[in-house]
């Protein structure tokens, strides 16, 4: 089982570390928000902090879809460690832009400094102030908001830094992904979705703690004692 833990923890570092390098070869064809020698670096906080939210939003959606008691007293201690990994990454985030004084482009009324404003409030301080809340943790809808947040925060990260800051000066238009493009990525999402709950379907995954804690299910789930 540990080589499974060392080989999830090296490929998805040197996966995100990588992407973060990738833009920095595009030197001024991007953004200078979102261009920055440490951009591996943010790329690999972001993922980090982005785990337990992503673990948080499964869970519930899992739970929901299945007719079953969110396992909170986990999921409340997930969420009570996703502020301090939000709050670093927001550290180096605003830090590093203000020792580049890239600052200053927040006051050009753009697509740019609009993206970069509603990815940092909505993705990183929005969440980050609830999941600093008592009440919060304790909340299934709550803590589906917060976690889904920072997912989407992540994801639109991304979006910026390949889609928006992206824009070398020879393009005479702007990239947007194609038809295909989108299709491609909807689809292996599907798969993954599909492939998600044909295992916690047929493979002892998801157990039931006892018949008083969770209501009865729609579906049969194998492993687990009814």
């Amino acid at each position: 089982m540990f080589i499974f833990i060392i080989a999830g923890v090296v490929l998805s570092t040197l996966h995100q570390s990588s992407l973060g390098t990738l833009m920095i070869i595009a030197g001024p064809k991007m953004h200078p928000l979102w261009q920055t020698p440490v951009l591996p670096l943010l790329f690999l906080l972001s993922a980090v902090s982005v785990g337990f939210p992503m673990v948080i939003f499964e869970s519930l959606i899992a739970s929901h879809s299945l007719k079953l008691k969110p396992e909170m007293h986990i999921l409340s201690r997930l969420g009570s460690m996703i502020a301090p990994l939000l709050g670093i990454y927001l550290a180096f985030k605003i830090g590093d832009m203000f020792i580049r004084e890239t600052f200053v482009y927040l006051g050009e009324f753009n697509t740019a400094s609009v993206m970069f404003t509603i990815e940092i409030l909505f993705g990183v301080i929005i969440p980050l102030r609830m999941f600093l809340s008592p009440k919060v943790l304790k909340s299934p809808p709550l803590l589906f908001t917060a976690s889904a947040l920072v997912v989407i925060g992540v994801l639109l990260n991304r979006i910026n830094n390949f889609v928006v800051a992206y824009n070398p000066p020879y393009s005479t238009t702007s990239y947007f992904p194609s038809f295909g493009e989108i299709s491609v990525t909807v689809g292996f999402t599907a798969m993954l979705v599909l492939a998600y709950r044909f295992i916690i379907m047929n493979f002892p995954v998801i157990s039931l703690p006892g018949k008083q804690t969770a209501q009865p299910t729609k579906y049969a789930i194998r492993g687990v004692e009814k």
